[in-house]
């Protein structure tokens, strides 16, 4: 059934203009802009987004909410924002990752997409072969680590890396590994001096459900002072915390959260050189924070 559902979703998506093919006609810079130094230019605009948990059946809900619909919701708020990009931090589809859930996701986000690029990293909810099927072209700089779905993203005065946690589909603990480690080490080391955000979708604890090699990361990224800040979501929470200086941004859900005091929504980030500035839109769950704005300083 999610077969037959993929294939005729797909069909319209093509007809309306796939959603990497529109979101890279809008371009992403690969440097600093001429003449300018980074203190000078213009912020970076993202619309940042995590656990959307997209179901095939579109009436799918949890705790009283409907992911379809949430995302339905936010769509407008975020192309009236006017972000130069979108950043989805993992869990994209509901449960297990199935070709339906990927299907409704593309044919949802198809209005952001036609105006700006939209960047996906993998959650423990997603199933990268599903993904690549229907995404099968994607903004960015596709990075090649085997068994990965890894993105750079170079928006001056700052860059975002899009890195995959996906560890096994449907459970809960994530892993970057070894190679995709690696990679990021030796990229970091090679990269210009820009100001670099990491981006992925499980949290940064110790538990058995979080970042399994979090110990790792954090030992490859704290010497490297160009690494400001890390995105990711997970726990369906928003809070911020900080480690060596390294800013620490727990991204709400857009789909349902796990407690009443949680806001359901998004981030609206306008990033610096020096800094950034996070809004939240609050559409759902506890509201009491909505607009409210946390300011960050980079560590230098």
């Amino acid at each position: 059934m999610a077969e037959i559902f993929y294939k005729s979703m797909n069909r319209r998506a093509f007809i309306k203009t796939g959603l990497a093919a529109v979101g890279t006609l809008v371009t992403i810079g690969t440097g600093c802009s001429p003449g300018l130094r980074k203190s000078e230019q213009k912020p970076a605009r993202w619309a940042l987004l995590a656990d959307t948990h997209i179901p095939a059946d579109v009436n799918n809900n949890y705790r009283g909410f409907f992911p379809y619909q949430n995302l339905q919701k936010v769509i407008p708020d975020i192309i009236s924002a006017s972000p130069d990009g979108v950043v989805i931090a993992g869990d994209l589809a509901r449960l297990t990752g199935q070709l339906g859930d990927y299907a409704n996701l593309k044919e949802l986000l198809i209005p952001i997409a036609e105006k700006r690029p939209v960047f996906m990293a993998l959650g423990n909810h997603d199933n990268r072969e599903n993904f690549v099927k229907v995404f099968d072209e994607v903004p960015g700089d596709k990075q090649p680590v085997e068994g990965k779905h890894i993105v750079v993203v170079n928006r001056p005065p700052t860059r975002l890396i899009i890195l995959d946690s996906l560890f096994y589909v449907n459970k809960v603990p994530g892993l970057l590994g070894k190679a995709q480690r690696q990679w990021l080490e030796d990229y970091l080391k090679e990269c210009d001096d820009t100001p670099t955000i990491l981006c992925f979708h499980h949290t940064l604890e110790d538990g058995d459900g979080d970042l399994l090699d979090v110990p790792r990361l954090f030992s490859t990224i704290k010497p490297i002072r160009k690494v400001k800040a890390i995105v990711y979501g997970h726990s369906h929470e928003y809070k911020f915390s900080e480690f060596e200086g390294i800013h620490l941004i727990n991204l709400p859900a857009v789909g349902y959260n796990f407690s009443d005091a949680e806001p359901v929504g998004w981030v609206q980030a306008n990033l610096t050189a020096k800094g950034g500035d996070f809004t939240l839109h609050a559409i759902a769950g506890n509201k009491d924070k909505d607009g409210s704005v946390k300011k960050l300083a980079w560590r230098m």
